[in-house]
């Protein structure tokens, strides 16, 4: 039986196949964005850099709009999954979708505050990243996808699929 939260966010990102040992195997594979990114935001935090938080939110945008080619999921797929015959990352689900377009934003807006000086808008903004990428890589909850549900009007199941809630489906 997999970890009720790990199970919990691999629902919550809209991936429905997630029965035994699978369910381990997708949270991993759909935590390769996240902590590339994470990282990659850390520096971008150090550096108080608008180029590189402007090429994050490019980039999302891009997974968001052509999902296909989303350049996370083809290195993963590539470097990680085929040489150890897991199973690939398929085109990313709404919810997914719909969070990275929440993370582009937000990392459009430090992009442009730090660009234009707005010192104060840009460290809230990258407040609200910073602690949306921990919830996300340290508490197997992803704001983004919650609200996706919540939007559509899936109260239930957006809440059943926080971390800390036992009611998994399976």
């Amino acid at each position: 039986m997999p970890n009720a939260s790990k199970l919990n966010f691999v629902l919550q990102q809209g991936v429905a196949d997630v029965r035994g040992e699978v369910c381990d195997l997708r949270y991993s594979a759909l935590m390769f964005q996240p902590r590339v990114i994470g990282t990659i935001v850390l520096v971008a935090l150090v550096l108080q850099s608008w180029a590189l938080f402007l090429g994050l939110s490019m980039i999302l945008w891009w997974n968001v709009f052509l999902p296909q080619f989303n350049p996370f999921d083809h290195v993963y797929n590539r470097f990680i999954a085929r040489p150890r015959a897991l199973r690939q990352l398929d085109r990313a689900p709404a919810p997914r979708r719909f969070a990275q377009g929440m993370a582009a934003t937000f990392m459009l807006g430090a992009a442009l505050s730090l660009q234009f000086g707005l010192h104060r808008t840009a460290w809230i903004i990258e407040a609200f990243l910073v602690v949306a990428l921990a919830l996300l890589n340290f508490g197997r909850f992803c704001l983004g996808s919650y609200i996706y549900h919540l939007l559509r009007g899936n109260r239930h199941f957006a809440n059943d699929t926080l971390p800390w809630s036992r009611r998994g489906r399976s």
